[in-house]
This record gives structure tokens, sequence and C-alpha cells, in this order.
């Protein structure tokens, strides 16, 4: 990509596509946005695929484009997005039908505790702990260091386990 063989672009797709969806979907809460920023990104690499340098990994550069095109996407749409985050999509981790109900209920109190956290620390928590990235990379991708990123996930992780709390004593 980076010479300009936007051949390669397929292959690039096939690799990435799903972890990218996923980092979207848990950003927006919104599947149909999702797909669509994907896409975005994917335009974005064909059309800046020479801008990228390699000093960092491909997948840091691929999450910062897909961070501007979220960024992007919420600055166009803002007044569409409601104020809480929480929509009545279902996202692909949920549990299944075989699933226990306890499992269930957690995993949407959860998914509400994470929609009630500001933009930046959902972030944090989404890149560390469902896309797996090293803090490095989170580092890279948020450009500050990695003691920045180890206090932002401590702090995200804080305050998750506050709002779970929360909603938790509200079920009860």
């Amino acid at each position: 990509m980076r010479d300009g063989d936007i051949s390669k672009l397929g292959i690039l797709f096939e690799r990435h596509h799903v972890k990218l969806y996923n980092f979207l979907v848990r950003l927006t809460n919104r599947r149909d946005t999702s797909e669509d920023m994907v896409q975005d990104v994917f335009v974005r690499i064909m059309k800046y695929g020479q801008s990228f340098r390699g000093e960092a990994p491909f997948t840091v550069w691929m999450y910062q484009l897909a961070r501007n095109a979220a960024a992007d996407h919420f600055r166009k749409w803002k007044n569409e997005i409601r104020s809480d985050g929480v929509t009545d999509e279902r996202v692909d981790e949920e549990p299944t039908a075989g699933d226990n109900l306890v499992k269930a209920e957690q995993s949407d109190l959860l998914k509400r505790a994470m929609a009630l956290l500001s933009a930046e620390k959902r972030e944090v928590l989404i890149l560390s702990r469902y896309q797996e990235l090293k803090y490095e990379e989170i580092g890279a991708i948020l450009d500050c260091p990695v003691g920045t990123v180890k206090a932002r996930v401590h702090r995200a992780l804080q305050d998750l386990k506050r709002e779970y709390e929360k909603l938790s004593h509200e079920k009860l």
C-alpha cells in the first residue's frame, strides 16, 4: 500500500476488518455506523497509504485512521447520537441464547457501564481490553507516553467498576 499497490488492500481488509469493526462498534454502540466507518477507514488507507511510514506497526496507523473516522462521524452527526451512548443494538460478543441469564445480565450491565464512561476512557479500555493492543501501541495511537496510557487504563477501570456497581445496585 505504501508503494501505491492497491491490490494488497483486499488482503489488509480480510486480515483486519473484523477487529476494526469490533473496535468501532464498541466505540459507537452502532452496528450500521461502524460498518460504514470500516469502509471509510479502508478508503482512507487506499487514499493515504503512501503516508504510512512504518515507524510503528500498521495496526497502530490503522487504529489512528479509525479514531479519526469516528471523530469525524461524531462531529458530523453529534445531534443524532444519544448522549448516554446506549442503543438497543446487540454487539457480536453478547451471550448467545445458550448462555445462562446471569451472564447475560452481567454482560448487559457491563455494556451499559461502558456507555456511561467518557469517550476517552471507553476508547482506552476498548483498545487495551477488547482489541488486546499493547500499551506501547496504544501510546502510539493516542500520541502519549506508555505511563500515561497505563494511568488512563487504571482510571478508566476504576470508573467502570464504580459505574458497574451503581447499575448492579439499581437492579436490586
